[in-house]
């Protein structure tokens, strides 16, 4: 298949540091081309992933993210450099409505927020022409009125990512300056399970340094310490050198990037039971789901009881590269033929023999 990708416009894909979209673009744009596929990618100028670009894309800027403009702007540039293609996977909001896209090209879109009420009635529109993704069945059944093509959890290159053995004797959070991430809750949490705390975080808009100035900066102390955004080789060093990964999201979060990237390291998760939690943790396995601070305290206080290798195994099998990709090539060949999979084939699939 010649296949092409369109990634949003104000992140690099692969991401030099925070950027999630960017780096299931990444991931899934070098296992297409792994499986033998002819790979174009639209994608913000200085861009490394080893594919073909559609060239003359401007360069990224994640001071602008969530710019309408944009986004737009960027959709018309992608559609047009990816005319020929046999399908397109859109990762953005913008550009499966884009009405001059090439016509009687099959078209994919993932969800990669929230179906809230207020964007339901887009991918209502989307759905009509495009085979719409959900990253997690909790995502999925927000919108049961949805036609949704295929439920497909993320995945990463697992052997990619160094085991670390936890021997750093502190908790570890990922993720950006927002209420929705539950920082103020892991600072409690780890203090009352008298634990150090570091903090990995991406600050980049004006909300994320206030609230940072406001709420977050006043918690730190000696047992506290904010290291701000990590590239990606310090991210796996934090979480390897971690006793778990604190991740009380105060949100339906529809998947957790941070959580697989977690378990890849070996590293437990501690996470409170909302969004997509359930489907990426098994509770007393993996990592624990609690709600409350106490409760996420004594978690933490119990998870160097869990078995690492265990982490590491669940990453390498439910969430591997391999597994994603497959999963995805099986939606786009029935996009393609218009026959639908057997339902057998519509299911998730047991990735131990694609790792």
């Amino acid at each position: 298949m010649r296949i092409g990708l369109i990634a949003p416009p104000w992140i690099p894909v692969p991401p030099p540091a925070y950027g999630g979209i960017e780096s299931i673009v990444d991931v899934l744009a070098r296992g297409l081309a792994a499986a033998g596929h002819e790979v174009l990618l639209a994608a913000a100028a200085g861009s490394t992933c080893p594919v073909p670009k559609v060239p003359g894309a401007p360069a990224a800027d994640p001071a602008t993210m969530g710019a309408c403009a944009d986004e737009l702007r960027h959709s018309v540039f992608a559609y047009e450099g990816l005319d020929g293609v046999d399908l397109v996977h859109d990762h953005t909001l913008a550009g499966p409505l884009y009405r001059h896209r090439p016509e009687k090209t099959p078209l994919i879109t993932t969800a990669h927020g929230p179906l809230t009420e207020g964007l339901r009635g887009i991918y209502h529109a989307m759905a009509a022409e495009a085979s719409l993704i959900a990253i997690s069945h909790h995502q999925a059944r927000s919108a049961p009125d949805l036609r949704i093509s295929r439920v497909i959890h993320h995945g990463i290159n697992t052997g990619a990512v160094p085991v670390g053995r936890g021997e750093g004797g502190y908790a570890c959070f990922l993720g950006r300056m927002h209420p929705d991430k539950g920082l103020p809750q892991a600072i409690g949490a780890a203090r009352l399970a008298r634990m150090p705390l570091r903090i990995a975080a991406k600050m980049h808009n004006r909300d994320e340094h206030e609230y940072f100035r406001t709420v977050i900066e006043p918690l730190l102390g000696p047992d506290v310490e904010y290291l701000g955004e990590l590239n990606t080789a310090d991210k796996y060093a934090l979480l390897g050198g971690a006793v778990a990964l604190l991740n009380p999201i105060q949100w339906a979060e529809p998947f957790g990037m941070v959580m697989i990237e977690s378990l890849a390291a070996g590293t437990p998760v501690i996470a409170t039971p909302r969004g997509s939690a359930p489907e990426i943790i098994d509770d007393g396995a993996t990592g624990f789901l609690r709600g409350g601070i106490r409760e996420l305290a004594a978690a933490l206080n119990e998870a160097g009881t869990l078995d690492r290798s265990g982490c590491r195994r669940a990453a390498a099998t439910r969430f591997s590269a391999k597994r994603m990709v497959a999963e995805h090539l099986r939606l786009y060949e029935e996009a393609l033929t218009g026959v639908p999979a057997p339902a057998d084939a519509r299911a998730p699939l047991d990735a131990s023999s694609l790792v």
